[in-house]
């Protein structure tokens, strides 16, 4: 018998189950059984990246010089690309040595910034339901998790006002992401002001995830947080290239703001890794410099896929609020299957519908009454997933 006690330490056993394993282990299964299932699960983008993007990645990995250790922080040219693309869109003015750090994904980022900052006895408010990084990063340094309802029609800003007042000691770390992920709620840049003004009144440090910075719908552009005059001083954002620009795979990631909260990031790092493969740095100054056309293509992509999605379900009588933003789709289970929860509905959606979805519990307790579809097949594949849920109508 193998000894498994030696590794049941008491930050793992910290970690919930994995919500999804029982999903992804029936949709599994009935693929191996020969059954087409449209997987509409994971938010995996399914184009290519920009071909002039790869022909930078190519070019420079043919030069032995770009196969050595790099910089854990990002190299130089790629955080003054960081820096020219914020005051671009956002006119937002950063520092390259100072206020900028790439990462390997905003996942990697989010999770070291964390492990760097909280510990045991701090708390940390996170939205439920949320990206499961952005409370598992909390857990995994040690940090108690303070949950902040994101239900559709509640003020969040409200929520969190209530949540800091029932904790005591009081958080002093907030985790945001809008537009949000799973729920793909948004916010103007009001939202943001409000929030700087209570963090700078109660010495509250901000992470904002803005992984959907690009991928916006029907008008509507998303705020940065540091917009806001004197947000700076309490908090960073993160941005990832993954979804902008079709490049998931290559892990590449930015954390930009505060110089004190870029400085601890840029300390852990120095300790953990070399930063990126050089080639996939350079490549990404290519895609930040010279590829602004290519967010608002992969963005009409996803529009289209929205609307395919969003109409079908008004036509088989599922009633589902279109999203502004992101490349999801946040559905309340219909009332029918409510009281199932998400785990046995999106397993009852493989076996009659064979479609697959990520349950909403996934996500947080507050997610339990949705499932997620994520917007990752073509418009034909869509509408062949909207024959196979009208089963359940």
């Amino acid at each position: 018998m193998p000894n498994t006690h030696i590794l049941k330490t008491r930050r793992m056993e910290r970690l919930p189950p994995y919500v999804f394993a029982s999903v992804n282990a029936k949709k599994m299964a009935a693929r191996h059984a020969g059954e087409d299932i449209i997987d509409l699960g994971m938010g995996n983008p399914d184009q290519g990246t920009p071909p002039h993007i790869i022909d930078k990645l190519v070019e420079a990995a043919r030069n032995p010089r770009n196969h050595r250790y790099s910089a854990s922080r990002g190299i130089p040219n790629l955080r003054l690309a960081i820096c020219r693309w914020y005051q671009r869109r956002y006119g937002v003015e950063l520092d390259p040595d100072t206020e900028t750090i790439a990462t390997m994904g905003a996942k990697e980022g989010i999770s070291h910034l964390t492990l760097a900052m909280i510990g045991p006895g701090d708390t940390v408010m996170v939205p439920d339901p949320t990206y499961p990084i952005h409370s598992y990063a909390v857990i995994i340094a040690g940090g108690t998790v303070a949950h902040v309802p994101q239900q559709p029609g509640q003020d969040f800003f409200e929520s969190l006002l209530a949540v800091y007042e029932q904790h005591d000691p009081k958080p002093r770390t907030m985790m945001l992401c809008f537009p949000a992920n799973p729920t793909t709620a948004v916010v103007e840049l009001d939202f943001f002001e409000r929030v700087v003004a209570f963090a700078k009144e109660h010495e509250i440090r901000v992470i904002h995830d803005l992984a959907y910075a690009d991928l916006c719908f029907d008008g509507y552009v998303a705020p940065s947080f540091l917009q806001v005059p004197g947000a700076k001083e309490v908090g960073v954002e993160f941005v990832s290239l993954s979804k902008s620009y079709n490049m998931p795979g290559w892990r590449v990631g930015f954390c930009v703001g505060n110089q004190e909260m870029v400085g601890t990031l840029t300390r852990i790092k120095s300790y953990l890794d070399y930063g990126m493969f050089q080639p996939i740095q350079i490549a990404s100054i290519i895609a930040l410099n010279e590829c602004d056309d290519e967010p608002p293509k992969i963005c009409a992509l996803y529009q289209r896929r929205r609307d395919v999605l969003c109409e079908g379900f008004d036509r088989i009588g599922w009633k589902v609020e279109p999203p502004r933003a992101t490349m999801f789709v946040w559905a309340p289970i219909p009332e029918p299957y409510r009281e199932m929860g998400s785990v046995a509905f999106s397993e009852m959606l493989i076996d009659r519908c064979k479609v697959a979805v990520a349950p909403g519990l996934g996500f947080g307790r507050g997610g339990d009454g949705f499932v997620r579809f994520a917007l990752v097949e073509n418009e034909h594949r869509t509408r062949q997933a909207i024959q196979g849920l009208r089963k359940i109508f």
